[in-house]
């Protein structure tokens, strides 16, 4: 029940109060990403969405205009601007996806949407039941300690996540996610 009905529902009204709470942060971070680096402030990329349809992901921008488009493991390799830096460590890059997740792209919990470049990883998704439901801001892996996983790995702990989805099993995981965002930064 809670899959089916509960879980958008949450989903709906935790992302439109985020949305209105964070909004002065939005613009705030939007603002200083256009005075010290420019246009755009919003970064979009297509990603894996639910049942194997793509959608676009928004975040704020980190690299430089022209940046080519890379997974996430791959782009810790390029230089961020200086205040993409500082985005990526406190993840404040991440809020843009309220809105994904408002529109109904993505859910709170979930797998990480994938690059469509990522084939084995969907395929282990599909294989696994995972792609099934809506990508995730947060999920199992990530909760887990994502880096340093293989794709194989991180879709292993998506299709666990997809086989026992509850209310409580949620809120878990958006607890860990928040401590683990709440911690001090590390520094680079």
């Amino acid at each position: 029940m809670y899959e089916r009905f509960g879980k958008r529902a949450l989903d709906l009204a935790l992302s439109a109060v985020c949305l209105t709470l964070l909004s002065p942060l939005l613009l705030i971070v939007a603002g200083a990403i256009l005075l010290m680096d420019g246009a755009p402030t919003l970064f979009r990329q297509v990603r894996d969405g639910r049942d194997g349809a793509t959608f676009v992901i928004f975040k704020f921008r980190t690299y430089p205009v022209g940046t080519p488009e890379l997974s996430s493991a791959d782009a810790a390799a390029l230089k961020p601007t200086r205040l993409g830096a500082f985005l990526r460590r406190t993840n404040l890059d991440e809020l843009p996806q309220l809105f994904n997740i408002l529109i109904g792209d993505m859910s709170f919990v979930g797998p990480r949407p994938g690059l469509p470049s990522q084939h084995l990883q969907a395929r282990i998704r599909r294989e696994n039941g995972a792609d099934r439901i809506r990508p995730g801001l947060t999920g199992l892996a990530q909760i887990r300690g994502v880096t340093g996983m293989t794709e194989a790995e991180k879709a292993e702990n998506d299709g666990e996540y997809a086989r026992k989805i509850t209310f409580l099993g949620d809120l878990w995981i958006m607890a860990r996610t928040a401590i683990f965002i709440l911690k001090r930064p590390p520094v680079y």
